[in-house]
């Protein structure tokens, strides 16, 4: 027996002596030999122990099935072939370029329906998701495809969206390059099928719309007001091109940003990125739809990337639309608006959040002292466009808090807008906020939004109405003017902060 053995009192099975000079056991801990010994330890010790191995072996066979469940294609197939540095999913910036294709009943799609870049900064507080309208004309580079070799020539301006056609996803990787000056470090495609199975493993993704949807050519089907959706009516909101806005692409995109906001809202508030199990159910949901790059098969460092994001402020997860006007020669296709989009891109490739309130990087803000343009949203506010004297609006309140059209009321008629009315109370609540205005009132209906703070995009065209009229929502229960939820300065989208409803095409 050992000298430290003997010292501890244990006995060849781990019992205490009785002998004259053992030592007893002593303090609060029991020692190893000890819970060794005891029948009742003991059968906690082995249950323990096929617990923490059946959980590793359970882990494992979980990564290996999830990893068998990837298809993955070559990143980048751009003329430019330098390797691409791996990154931490803990401590680098990481751009993923996401990919949606029309591709269901086993049909294939040559042409990508969603574009979206996401960019998350190395502190992980700030994450910005730039939609492309699939309409945008830009460069296309050579690309070689992986599979039959043929070799697709460059276009000074070709549709972004066909870019998939010319080899796969690492062609429109190589376009997005070369249009933002990134280096983009992943890439997942999806086809809709993910889409239907994610909401519904999400049990459903609040949506608003101003009035009654019934597009027959998405299928989507809604009420006014709220709803919950998920399969095919989820895939239907984010695909109709007619249901919304001005029928076109503009008005798919903000939908798509509303719903991927509503969906960011209420995965912070379950806790889903705390909850491993319900990670790796959504992994498994996803995946079965994804084609990623080789590096990005990796399924501890996509759940390790989630749970970094667990703590990031909704305000500074923003949804934009890469700025574009339509290309002169014709007027159903977009180019860049190059003075708008290269401020956004530079914020981007300097690692700073694009949010009025977004905190840079040390990085970022080394880069911006060096002589970087500052990260889009962050101008000094306009001076007023219009005399508020001359704004006919109406206050309608649809917070569900009495008196709320009186009070905005008081402090509007404080600022100049002497025109301004009550208009009681609407016959349901609102869950946004939102400035509906005629045709020939867009400036003025912009300056109540400026007064009140009222975020750019909840303020509405609508047919329905003559001047400008603020419904107030239930995010606007108390206060003078709005809380801040994340101002983007000129750029088009939303914050993840922020609730938004559509308005159904032709209203």
């Amino acid at each position: 027996m050992s000298s430290r053995r003997a010292a501890t009192g244990g006995g060849p099975l781990g019992k205490p002596t009785t002998g004259k000079g053992s030592a007893e056991p002593g303090g609060r801990h029991l020692s190893s030999g000890a819970a060794a010994g005891h029948p009742l330890l003991k059968g906690i010790a082995a249950a323990l122990a096929l617990v923490l191995v059946g959980g590793v072996v359970f882990g494992a066979v979980q990564l290996l099935r999830l990893r068998g469940n990837f298809e993955t294609q070559p990143l980048n197939l751009g003329s430019d072939d330098t390797p691409v540095e791996q990154v931490d999913a803990n401590t680098d910036p990481m751009q993923i370029l996401v990919l949606g294709t029309d591709k269901r009943d086993g049909q294939d799609s040559n042409n990508s329906d969603v574009m979206m870049l996401v960019n998350l900064t190395a502190d992980r507080s700030n994450v910005t998701v730039v939609s492309f309208p699939r309409d945008l004309l830009v460069p296309l580079p050579t690309c070689e495809d992986p599979e039959s070799g043929t070799v697709y020539d460059a276009m000074d301006l070709g549709q972004l969206n066909g870019a998939l056609g010319n080899g796969g996803p690492g062609c429109t990787v190589a376009a997005i390059n070369e249009v933002t000056g990134l280096s983009i470090d992943h890439f997942m495609m999806a086809d809709f099928d993910a889409v239907k199975e994610l909401s519904n493993t999400l049990g459903g993704v609040e949506v608003c719309v101003n009035q009654p949807v019934d597009d027959p050519l998405s299928g989507l089907k809604l009420p006014a007001g709220v709803s919950s959706v998920q399969g095919e009516q989820a895939l239907a909101f984010l695909r109709t091109r007619h249901g919304f806005g001005n029928g076109g692409d503009e008005g798919r995109i903000r939908a798509q940003q509303s719903f991927l906001a509503s969906m960011v809202r209420k995965v912070k508030d379950e806790g889903t990125l705390n909850n491993l199990p319900k990670l790796y159910s959504i992994a498994e949901t996803v995946t079965k739809n994804l084609t990623v790059d080789e590096e990005l098969a990796n399924i501890p460092d996509l759940v390790s990337l989630a749970t970094r994001l667990k703590d990031v402020d909704l305000g500074n997860v923003a949804f934009v639309t890469a700025p574009v006007v339509p290309y002169e020669y014709d007027t159903n296709r977009l180019v860049l608006d190059e003075a708008k989009a290269q401020p956004l891109f530079d914020a981007l490739v300097s690692d700073q959040g694009i949010t009025a309130g977004a905190t840079p990087s040390p990085e970022a803000t080394d880069t911006a002292e060096a002589g970087t343009p500052a990260a889009p949203g962050t101008a000094e506010p306009a001076a007023p466009a219009v005399d508020p004297a001359a704004v006919p609006v109406t206050l309608v309140n649809a917070s569900g808090t009495a008196g709320r059209d009186t009070a905005v009321l008081e402090y509007l008629t404080s600022k100049g807008f002497i025109q301004a009315l009550a208009g009681g109370t609407a016959g349901a609540q609102s869950p946004a906020t939102q400035i509906f205005y005629g045709y020939g009132y867009e400036e003025m209906a912009m300056e109540v939004a400026r007064t009140l703070n009222i975020p750019d995009v909840q303020v509405v065209l609508s047919g329905a109405y003559t001047g400008v009229s603020v419904q107030i929502g239930t995010d606007f229960a108390s206060g003078s003017t709005m809380g801040d939820l994340g101002d983007l300065g000129d750029l088009d989208g939303q914050t993840a902060a922020q609730v938004t409803c559509q308005t159904a095409f032709g209203n």
